[in-house]
């Protein structure tokens, strides 16, 4: 049974979110990574920037048509309102962006990427967010190398597990750290099959050539 350390838990460490506040006391870090601040920070920029900007130009030049022709002073002071809001919410992607790319840095400072003997520790957002995925429930792991990843020779790891599919963004050495997760998961899923004490010191089957009927 994992145990965890009591003095994780006090009232003055609840909102310290170190990664050794996390860990339980018989685990063990095998690699602590974040993002390529340059690729993070460039690809928050660019994500949905020319769809934001095809946005705002839309609704700037619709926008200034009405206050060039005087609209607002011939419409009820209702309807003027009315304009406002619906202007502020159709602007919404926009927003998003910009939100996006203001937060950006605050988002790059409380990632953290932690793989332990036990499970993936995922450290991340404005207002910190802890997620575990256990090795026993990963299903896939896939490397995806964008065009702004191969500019900043980076990547970005994909995993799926029971639980859903997240990511380790912006990563360096993105193909070491999949065949490290690989690996853990091979060794932890081949244990729960074939715990060490059913395993014979002999194992003939490993060495078993597949022959084609004809």
């Amino acid at each position: 049974m994992a145990r965890y350390n009591e003095k994780n838990y006090k009232a003055d460490k609840l909102n310290d979110y170190s990664i050794e506040n996390l860990l339980q006391s018989d685990e063990q870090v095998l690699l602590k990574t974040k993002p390529n601040k340059k690729a993070f920070i460039v690809s928050k920029i660019l994500t949905m920037l020319p769809f934001a900007l095809i946005w705002i130009l839309f609704d700037g030049f619709m926008i200034y048509m009405m206050v060039s022709n005087d609209i607002f002073s011939h419409v009820p002071v209702f309807v003027t309102v009315f304009i406002v809001l619906f202007f502020l919410i159709h602007l919404m992607p926009f927003w998003m962006w910009l939100v996006n790319t203001l937060t950006a840095w605050a988002q790059y400072k409380n990632i953290e990427y932690v793989l332990t003997n036990k499970r993936i520790i995922i450290k991340s957002g404005v207002i910190v967010d802890i997620k575990n995925i256990y090795y026993g429930d990963i299903q896939s792991v896939n490397v995806k190398v964008g065009i702004i990843d191969n500019m900043f020779k980076v990547g970005d790891v994909y995993i799926k597990s029971a639980n859903g599919a997240t990511a380790l963004m912006d990563i360096e050495k993105p193909y070491l750290v999949l065949n490290q997760i690989q690996a853990i998961v091979n060794d932890i899923k081949t244990d729960i099959i074939f715990p060490n004490a059913y395993r014979p010191e002999n194992n003939e089957g490993f060495n078993t050539k597949y022959t084609p009927k004809n």
